[in-house]
């Protein structure tokens, strides 16, 4: 665990009983106490609903964000808004005894006013991802974490070695919005593109997900574009791309919606992301006959 982020301040112990209580830190600072692992749950950071069915916990949610879709399941659950703009009263409706938000929720001091309790959780890289699996297995009572987070870590390794050697070292380019934003080197994406031995163009300077000058994609040539199915078409429409030699050789990767939500989602599905990546080079580059 985090100790900078996260501090397990220790059980309680009452009256001579088994412990009842106890407390942590969240990720905004603030300490959460807990009699008893909560049983319905709202999630309102997809990453975070992701996390709660890895664990085996699905059926705990109550109410989830609009954009959490995975599993299955949870989409038949009710949608109380967005992590930006939180439906308040809704939540309040459904009786949650644990609503996990992301740091920046603004709704997190009027929901707190309310009297709803808050667990603020951001990942931001894999470390983050299974750090928050082993923080939530605890605060559900469960074992199961050790399994998910040896998944996560052999299924990375393996994108890892799916690279083509003809791939690895290459200069990339990721888009996550039209705009353009991309993915840098400090972003949780630029952290995998790392790991599966790419290049990324966009500087850690710029910060995790800038939005940039097209011309700068010009100016450094990227042999392979990765961007999602509904900005492809739009590609060679910028000034100077249609020169990029990565859009002339159709060196892109083209993600569709279900394959994005595991690249820019740092939670159990990295890996699959990853491997997603590693799929599309082997296209790309195939090994030598």
């Amino acid at each position: 665990m985090n100790g900078r982020r996260l501090l397990l301040l220790g059980l309680l112990v009452l009256g001579g009983s088994a412990a009842s209580a106890w407390e942590l830190r969240d990720d905004s600072g603030q300490t959460v106490r807990f009699d008893a692992a909560p049983q319905r749950i709202v999630s309102l950071l997809p990453s975070l609903t992701e996390t709660v069915c890895a664990l085996g916990q699905c059926a705990k949610l109550v109410g989830v964000d609009r954009y959490s879709n995975f599993p299955q399941s949870v989409r038949a659950l009710p949608q109380v808004g967005g992590g930006l703009d939180p439906q308040i009263e809704a939540i309040v409706a459904l009786k949650p005894d644990l609503v996990l938000v992301s740091n920046s929720s603004p709704g997190a001091q009027r929901m707190r006013g309310l009297g709803l309790k808050l667990l603020a959780l951001e990942p931001r890289n894999f470390a983050d991802a299974t750090r928050v699996v082993r923080l939530l297995a605890q605060v559900l009572a469960v074992d199961t974490a050790p399994g998910v987070v040896q998944a996560m870590e052999r299924d990375m390794r393996a994108a890892g070695q799916a690279v083509p050697p003809l791939a690895r070292g290459r200069s990339v380019y990721f888009e996550v919005n039209p705009g353009p934003y991309a993915a840098s080197e400090s972003s949780f994406i630029g952290e995998t593109l790392a790991q599966l031995g790419l290049k990324n163009i966009v500087p850690a300077s710029l910060g995790a997900f800038p939005k940039i000058n097209p011309e700068m994609v010009v100016r450094a040539q990227p042999d392979v574009i990765l961007v999602g199915d509904n900005e492809v078409d739009d590609l060679s429409k910028r000034p100077g791309w249609s020169t990029l030699a990565a859009i002339r050789a159709q060196r892109i990767c083209v993600f569709d919606k279900q394959d994005s939500d595991t690249l820019v989602r740092p939670g159990p599905r990295m890996a699959t992301g990853a491997m997603r990546v590693a799929q599309c080079l082997q296209r790309l580059y195939p090994a030598t006959p």
